[in-house]
């Protein structure tokens, strides 16, 4: 590995860090090891902590990682609040489920996709259905599989991106892009042909940790879409589900309702023509639970900048050399495109996390699942 990749943070360093806050608290921990290894030959895990009583029937949920590189907020939250509970208890019947770095091999070597290429909010889908058919990316693709990272080449790409914004405007054309494609494994926000890792590992720990319970509030811990250090509260699913109005109640004007799938539109800078979104696929998942899936998506950077350094990313994993110190250069890049190291910003998204958790804590109890669920 090129010496220039970013040794800090890393996977490791969150792990250990996860590790400890969930053993002090007192937490039951589940590992579910990854295939693959890092960047310096670490093994790779998705690490789950149960806190509380065991048999609880109304659980809060957190989980980090979905889109790797994302994955260094989600669990320094997770961890802090973990460091929380040697202080006090739990209310009666609620337990708290850490799922962290769910994308681990995407948390280690800094990417947002995983090990395949595929970004995993476009990978919950049913496999033995058609896939969306995402015709209007065709056109596109040859912007994202450039052999250059600078020169003639690259520079024919950013033009064909340029003239395609220029016609049809910014968002038009990340609509198109964002929306996911199923055709082109090198390509840009691309959705698999089968259930990945990660989307396995995921039903299985909803299915051993979740499927005795009653009421469930989930946290997607997300970063990168919105204005720099303001943390969004979504709840996001293709069309309203039977726990939304509790979701609504619980947060009211704070809460952003997003239904996804073609034609929708959203002015928050996530993909709402995207199909396969984890919370979707929760609600799916748990049909007996009073399930309520939310996303807190805590913003960085101009759209048109992250999706520049998203490029170079991909190019370097397509066409680039890691013995070359332009590796670790974008590396860090990328790193600040979704985990600035302003502290200011890093201290605002925790308060807020952690508000919008303490909220969720004091209304888990008072909720009264509907007896036909």
């Amino acid at each position: 590995m090129s010496p220039g990749f970013p040794t800090h943070p890393s996977f490791n360093s969150q792990r250990e860090q996860f590790l400890a806050a969930a053993k002090a608290a007192g937490a039951s921990l589940t590992t579910y090891p990854h295939p693959l290894s890092g960047p310096f030959g670490e093994p790779l895990s998705t690490d789950v902590a149960w806190l509380g009583d065991p048999h609880a029937s109304k659980v809060l949920v957190a989980l980090s990682g979905t889109h790797g590189v994302e994955g260094f907020y989600g669990s320094n939250c997770q961890s802090r609040w973990l460091q929380e509970f040697n202080k006090r208890s739990l209310p009666a019947d609620v337990a708290v489920l850490m799922i962290h770095l769910i994308n681990p091999w995407g948390t280690a070597w800094m990417r947002r996709v995983n090990e395949d290429n595929i970004d995993l909010n476009r990978n919950y889908l049913d496999f033995t259905q058609g896939l969306p058919d995402n015709r209007q990316y065709e056109a596109l693709h040859a912007i994202y599989t450039c052999e250059q990272l600078s020169g003639p080449t690259r520079e024919q790409a950013d033009a064909l991106l340029n003239d395609r914004v220029r016609t049809e405007g910014w968002a038009a054309v990340m609509s198109i892009v964002e929306a996911g494609q199923y055709n082109h494994p090198d390509g840009l926000f691309y959705g698999g042909q089968n259930p990945s890792w990660t989307n396995k590992t995921l039903h299985r720990i909803l299915q051993e940790h979740l499927r005795h319970t009653q009421a469930v509030m989930c946290f997607d811990l997300h970063t990168g879409a919105g204005d720099y250090g303001h943390p969004m509260l979504m709840t996001i699913a293709q069309s309203a589900y039977p726990a939304l109005a509790d979701a609504q109640a619980i947060y009211g004007p704070w809460l952003y309702t997003l239904f996804t799938g073609p034609g929708s539109q959203s002015d928050t800078g996530v993909a709402a023509t995207a199909t396969g979104y984890t919370s979707q696929a929760i609600i799916d998942a748990l049909p007996h639970v009073h399930l309520m899936p939310f996303v807190i998506e805590c913003g960085t950077y101009p759209g048109e900048q992250v999706h520049t350094v998203l490029r170079n990313d991909h190019w370097l994993h397509l066409q680039g050399d890691f013995t070359d110190p332009v590796a670790g250069q974008i590396k860090l890049e990328l790193l600040e495109q979704f985990y600035p190291a302003d502290l200011d910003w890093q201290a605002v998204v925790w308060q807020r996390t952690r508000q919008i958790w303490e909220r969720a804590l004091v209304a888990l109890p008072l909720i009264q699942p509907p007896t036909h669920q």
